[in-house]
């Protein structure tokens, strides 16, 4: 059997993220994809009035990936790429957590989930050189243990909760935190790594050959 070459490079069609998170570029170099650039949009993230968690997260995806592709296409070497772009938000019910700056969000957000559960949503949006988007929305159940006044402290103390939604990172200590999950832990961090490959080879992104060329 003769083994397939792989693209050489100038042939293979150039990815963008949509996103400055090194979280999502890890998760994205974890399936074996590299991304040509980082194109991450400057967006007002705050729900509008009345707005429920599914459908914020959903803008806010389509809102980075219009702002990365119409940026993309603007230039000779990306105007043919494939764009990822994806957004999560943390619910407790219908109230959306925020991704927390200062301490004292991060800590009414930790009081919040202590001992219950709450709901992550990714939602990841994918275009390809046709610009037909795709999308899927990803749901993701988390339970956390009762959270004691003494983990709190020391939680918020190692600074991990900054800019993360519901102010902790699953990825990192508050993983000690969580007693279920049930869905993806990807899309949890940030990129839901089974939905991602899937809209990008229904794209018609070459993902096994990135695999072998980083063989």
């Amino acid at each position: 059997m003769t083994e397939t070459s792989p693209l050489p490079q100038a042939a293979r069609p150039k990815l963008v993220l949509a996103s400055a998170s090194p979280r999502r570029l890890a998760l994205l170099q974890q399936a074996g994809l590299e991304p040509d650039a980082l194109l991450p949009a400057d967006l007002d993230e705050a729900p509008l009035k009345g707005e429920k968690p599914r459908d914020l997260v959903r803008r806010l995806a389509r809102a980075k990936l219009d702002v990365a592709a119409a940026a993309a296409r603007g230039t000779g070497e990306l105007g043919q790429s494939y764009v990822v772009a994806a957004d999560t938000v943390v619910a407790v019910g219908r109230r959306i957590l925020p991704k927390a700056e200062v301490t004292d969000e991060a800590a009414e957000c930790l009081r919040m989930l202590s001992g219950r559960a709450h709901r992550v949503y990714t939602a990841i949006c994918v275009l390809g050189p046709k610009d037909r988007p795709r999308e899927r929305l990803i749901e993701t159940r988390v339970r956390f243990k009762r959270l004691s006044s003494r983990e709190i402290d020391a939680y918020l103390a190692s600074g991990e909760w900054r800019g993360k939604a519901g102010g902790y990172a699953i990825q990192g200590l508050a993983g000690s935190f969580v007693v279920k999950l049930v869905g993806s832990y990807s899309a949890v961090v940030g990129l839901p790594l089974y939905e991602t490959v899937g809209l990008l080879e229904g794209e018609g992104y070459p993902v096994r050959g990135a695999w072998r060329d980083a063989g």
